[in-house]
């Protein structure tokens, strides 16, 4: 018996790391918290697995590569708790990729509270969830966000302009690099734009904007200072409870720091939900620059282009 009582008491650490959610790929160790995850990678390059469950929990990355992935994508659900007061991740490392995981209920004092900050390094995210918070994903800003890439995600109730004096947005984004947005699903905005990029280059293809359930939204696509790329293959639905409703792409509304040239906005599918207000542009341009569109569908109430 007492050689028994010896096997399980060394036996249950090893347990108790098995039973943690937080797992280091390639050390095998587990963790109760994130950030003690994170923590412990320092400045290397790992991938923290992530098991089901329902975590108020939240994380500042300040070094490394670092992948987070849902053991199984949509069930590792954080929610309501942020770090610094920003984000539930906080990314400043040097690169981070985000797989299969879930942010909701994120609010903060400023208005800015967000699933992920990307403060340093590059980032990709993919088979995700951004709900009902006050923002999805924000930030850039510094010299080595080079590059963000987003695929097959959904943003839906986010975005606020009634609780600070400035707006927030589903994706907020500003980096002297390339923003890229793919086959991902926007709807049910709360306020703000959908999409609002500060970015020399943009490519945004193969996504759903459903606005049909939106309230106090602006543009589905808002890229703030021009920028040039593709604009191609999305789905377009002009809701009715709009904010500001004379735009559905709007191009250098607030500078003209980069270059709109060769910007192609083709292959675009875009309609008026019942009771839409006004008659908008699916293009609203302000950067004077040659922009090309071509083969896209409009539906009664659009008109393809407007120089402002």
């Amino acid at each position: 018996m007492k050689g028994l009582l010896l096997l399980a008491a060394l036996a249950s650490p090893a347990a108790a790391q098995e039973r943690a959610p937080f797992t280091v790929a390639e050390t095998g160790r587990g963790y109760a918290h994130l950030d003690d995850a994170v923590t412990a990678i320092r400045d290397g390059t790992a991938t923290i697995l992530i098991a089901p469950g329902t975590y108020h929990d939240c994380t500042v990355q300040t070094g490394g590569r670092i992948t987070y992935k849902a053991v199984q994508p949509g069930t590792a659900i954080f929610e309501g708790e942020t770090c610094e007061g920003k984000a539930a991740f906080v990314l400043r490392g040097r690169g981070s990729v985000v797989d299969g995981i879930v942010f909701r209920g994120m609010r903060v004092s400023d208005g800015n509270g967000a699933g992920i900050r990307i403060e340093m390094g590059d980032l990709t995210v993919s088979n995700s969830m951004f709900l009902d918070s006050q923002e999805g994903i924000l930030g850039g800003g510094h010299e080595t966000v080079r590059s963000i890439t987003i695929d097959r995600s959904t943003f839906a109730g986010l975005g606020q302009c009634d609780e600070t004096v400035d707006c927030s947005h589903s994706i907020y984004l500003g980096l002297n690099g390339q923003v890229t947005i793919t086959n991902s699903r926007f709807e049910r905005g709360t306020g703000g734009h959908y999409v609002k990029l500060r970015a020399p280059r943009v490519t945004i293809t193969g996504n759903s904007f459903d606005d049909s359930k939106g309230r106090k939204t602006n543009y589905m696509i808002d890229l703030s200072e021009g920028g040039t790329g593709l604009i191609a293959r999305n789905t377009f639905v002009q809701g009715k409870g709009k904010e500001n409703y004379s735009g559905l792409i709007v191009v250098a509304a607030e500078g003209r720091t980069y270059s709109a040239v060769g910007l192609r906005v083709e292959d675009n599918v875009a309609t008026m939900a019942p009771g839409a207000p006004g008659n908008p542009a699916f293009v609203a341009d302000l950067s004077g620059s040659e922009i090309v569109l071509a083969n896209n569908r409009l539906g009664p109430g659009i008109r393809a282009f407007e120089r402002r």
